[in-house]
């Protein structure tokens, strides 16, 4: 099931299908009104969905890792004529990556399965989805419980809840494009005690650190003209917690529908929208694999609540290739932060190689 052309290419087109193509799947939709813990679970209404964790660890004399761990499922055939269990009605990708700050080292896996005799899934009724031996669940006390390793690393992490869910965008829903449903139901959980092991080369290694989770499941997303995004999760000194993100079109503009949001000590939010806020990049590193050009330091200005900030991606080669799983090519690594604010967090961008993210639409 690995490696197949033809199933790599219905994932790309699947982030971006236009709702009147997407029948009979569910678009997201206002109003949407969460429920916790029904929504960590599969909603397999949905064509597009994904858990998505990033976190900044460090051991007890300092040494730093970044990591990220990535559970997607997407839609291929609503009901399957065929009642067999290796109908394919969803097929399963997964990402994983270990940044070892320290020593300039990064590391990343992938992999692709269908459900069949339980090769991956996610569950509808309690929060666990896996890939063959990679999973994120909850525990009885509600942490979350994350496991993957490769040849050369692995992660055993404990995740505290920490915060209260943040929703992102307005009404339940992040509306990502101008068409109704091209959108997605959003939310976060922005600062997250992490504790566990981290296992680089066979060596164990303790590490504690926060980390935060994304979980986001629509049908529709991108629009033509739409080439990528940059995102970033931000963890500040003073405990306040910062999601931004900005798609980039072709016409070199911001897209309106670029937004951010702000999240107090205690939990409050803020919403921004695109002009309260620019992301202008100042430094860039070439990829010597996929000659894609990266923005590797960022100035983040937010003018109405002081915040004057650079980015800086904490090693510089941070890329992932997802040749046997997504086929997209993109950076999604470790950041610091200094200026007005200090903190740590993560930085993700698209579209920087291979076709524009919104050409999948046509």
């Amino acid at each position: 099931m690995k490696r197949l052309l033809a199933a790599t290419i219905l994932i790309l087109i699947g982030l971006s299908l236009t709702p009147a193509q997407s029948d009979p799947w569910q678009r997201a939709l206002p109003p949407f009104k969460f429920d916790f813990a029904r929504d960590h679970s599969s909603h397999p209404d949905y064509k597009i969905e994904w858990w998505y964790y990033t976190g900044n660890l460090q051991t007890a004399d300092g040494r730093r890792f970044g990591y990220q761990l990535t559970f997607f499922r997407v839609g291929i055939d609503f009901q399957p004529a065929n009642p067999s269990r290796w109908a394919v009605r969803d097929l399963y990708t997964a990402h994983f990556a270990v940044s070892d700050l320290d020593r300039d080292n990064f590391r990343h896996a992938e992999r692709m399965n269908r459900a069949g005799v339980g090769w991956a899934g996610a569950d509808e009724k309690s929060y666990r989805v896996w890939n063959e031996d990679w999973e994120a669940r909850h525990d009885p006390e509600g942490h979350h419980l994350l496991r993957a390793s490769d040849a050369t690393m692995a992660i055993e992490l404990d995740l505290a809840p920490g915060k209260a869910p943040v929703i992102q965008g307005e009404n339940g829903v992040s509306q990502k494009g101008d068409a109704p449903g091209n959108a997605s139901h959003y939310y976060s959980l922005t600062r997250m005690p992490t504790r566990g092991t981290i296992i680089i080369d066979g060596q164990p290694i303790e590490v504690t650190g926060e980390s935060w989770m994304d979980h986001e499941f629509g049908t529709s997303f991108l629009e033509p003209g739409q080439i990528g995004w940059d995102w970033l999760s931000i963890q500040l000194e003073d405990g306040t917690d910062l999601m931004l993100y900005q798609f980039r079109r072709a016409d070199g503009k911001t897209d309106p529908h670029s937004n951010g949001m702000l999240v107090g000590t205690r939990g409050e939010t803020s919403r921004l929208t695109s002009d309260q806020f620019t992301l202008t990049p100042l430094e860039f590193w070439d990829s010597p694999t996929s000659r894609a050009r990266y923005p590797i330091t960022w100035k983040i200005e937010i003018p109405g609540r002081g915040v004057v900030m650079t980015a800086r991606a904490a090693i510089r080669d941070q890329e992932l290739q997802t040749n046997e799983s997504t086929r997209v090519t993109y950076w999604e690594g470790a950041i610091t932060l200094e200026g007005s604010h200090r903190g740590r967090g993560y930085l993700e961008m698209t579209g920087y190689a291979g076709a524009a993210m919104g050409a999948f639409n046509n």
